[in-house]
C-alpha cells in the first residue's frame, strides 16, 4: 500500500486535530494546517514545520484552494453539527480538489449499520449521516471512520462547577472510559501517515471510572474539595441548553446519561476498541489522572 507524502489537517487548533498533525509530521509526511484563522497560535505544534492555509469546512468554496495549495492527497476532517447537507458539499470539494483518502473523526455511539441509525439518536445519527456522505462520494474504501468513545476532556463540561466546588450531574455513578484526545489524534495521524484503509477504527480509553470518581481525581489534582450533587434529568437538560448546547444534542446527552450510560462496555467491539490505541499509535493509552495532571491549567483558567 502506498504511503501518502502530504496530508491536510482540518481543525488543527483542537486537541485531536493538533495531535493528528503532530503524529503525521513525526511519521515523516508533509503536513498542511487548514484553519479559519491561519494566524492563530497552536502551542502544541510550535515545534513543527507546517504550512498554514485558510479554509473552513463549513464553507466549501474555501476548501479547493486550500487543498490545491497543500498538494495533499489525504485529509483529516471532523463532524460539524448543523450542516443541512451533512457536509456533502465540503466532501465533494475535497474529492474534486484531489484528496483521495479521508480520515474522519466520528463517534463510538454508532453501534449499528450507518443507514439504520435513528434520527431520535441525535449524536450518532449526525455522525452516521456524514459517514454516509463519505461512503456515497468516496466509496467504502476511500475513508476511515475513527470512532472514539468518551473524551477525557469532557470533564471540562463541568469546569464552572469544579471552580465553584460543586459539580451537578444527572447520574454521578455513570461510568466512562475517559479516552485522551491526544491518543485519538495519535491514532488518526498514524492512519493518515501510513495510508491505512481500515473501514472503521473503534477507540476506547484505558479505564472504567464513574463521573463522581473522575471529579475526585480532579479534586485531588487541584488540592481542594469538590462535591458531586445528583440532579434530575429535567435540571440537567435545562443546564445544558443554558450553556448553549442545541436542544437535540442536549436531549440525547441526558437520555444517554440517565438511560444508557455504560452501554459501551457491553458492545461487541469493546475489546477491539481497548486495544486499538496501542495497535495504531504504538503507545500505551494515557490514563485519566495523567491527562488531568498534564492539563491542570485548563481547570483553573
Amino acid at each position: 500500500m502506498s504511503t501518502p507524502n502530504s496530508v491536510i489537517i482540518f481543525g488543527p487548533t483542537g486537541s485531536v486535530g493538533s495531535a493528528t498533525a503532530l503524529q503525521a509530521y513525526q511519521d515523516g509526511v508533509k503536513v498542511t494546517l487548514a484553519m479559519r484563522d491561519p494566524t492563530k497560535p497552536i502551542p502544541a505544534l510550535s515545534g513543527i514545520n507546517a504550512e498554514r492555509v485558510q479554509a473552513d469546512l463549513t464553507k466549501p468554496e474555501t476548501i479547493k484552494p486550500a487543498v490545491h495549495q497543500s498538494g495533499a492527497k489525504s485529509a483529516f476532517i471532523y463532524v460539524i453539527f448543523g450542516t443541512p447537507d451533512h457536509m456533502r458539499a465540503s466532501i465533494v470539494a475535497l474529492k474534486e480538489a484531489g484528496v483521495e483518502m479521508i480520515v474522519l473523526l466520528s463517534s463510538y455511539t454508532i453501534q449499528t449499520d450507518i443507514h439504520s441509525v435513528s434520527p431520535d439518536d441525535h449524536v450518532p445519527w449526525v455522525h452516521a449521516q456524514v459517514e454516509i456522505s463519505l461512503e456515497e462520494i468516496y466509496g467504502k474504501g476511500g475513508f476511515v471512520a475513527v470512532r472514539p468513545n468518551y473524551f477525557a476532556s469532557n470533564i471540562l463540561w463541568f469546569k464552572a462547577g469544579i471552580q465553584a466546588g460543586q459539580v451537578r450531574h444527572a447520574n454521578p455513578e455513570a461510568e466512562y472510559d475517559w479516552i485522551s484526545p491526544e491518543d485519538i489524534g495519535r491514532v488518526c495521524g498514524s492512519i493518515l501517515a501510513r495510508g491505512l484503509k481500515d473501514r472503521v477504527v473503534w477507540l476506547m480509553g484505558a479505564e472504567k471510572m464513574a463521573l463522581k470518581d473522575a471529579v475526585g481525581v480532579v479534586s485531588r489534582a487541584l488540592g481542594r474539595e469538590i462535591t458531586v450533587t445528583k440532579i434530575s434529568a429535567e435540571e440537567a437538560l435545562e443546564e445544558l441548553q443554558k450553556n448553549g448546547t442545541p436542544e437535540g444534542t442536549a436531549r440525547w446527552i441526558v437520555r444517554y446519561i440517565t438511560e444508557n450510560a455504560g452501554y459501551e462496555f457491553k458492545t461487541t467491539v469493546v475489546e477491539e476498541a481497548r486495544g486499538n490505541i496501542l495497535k495504531y499509535s504504538h503507545r500505551v493509552p494515557v490514563r485519566f489522572d495523567q491527562w488531568v495532571g498534564e492539563n491542570i491549567r485548563k481547570f483553573e483558567v
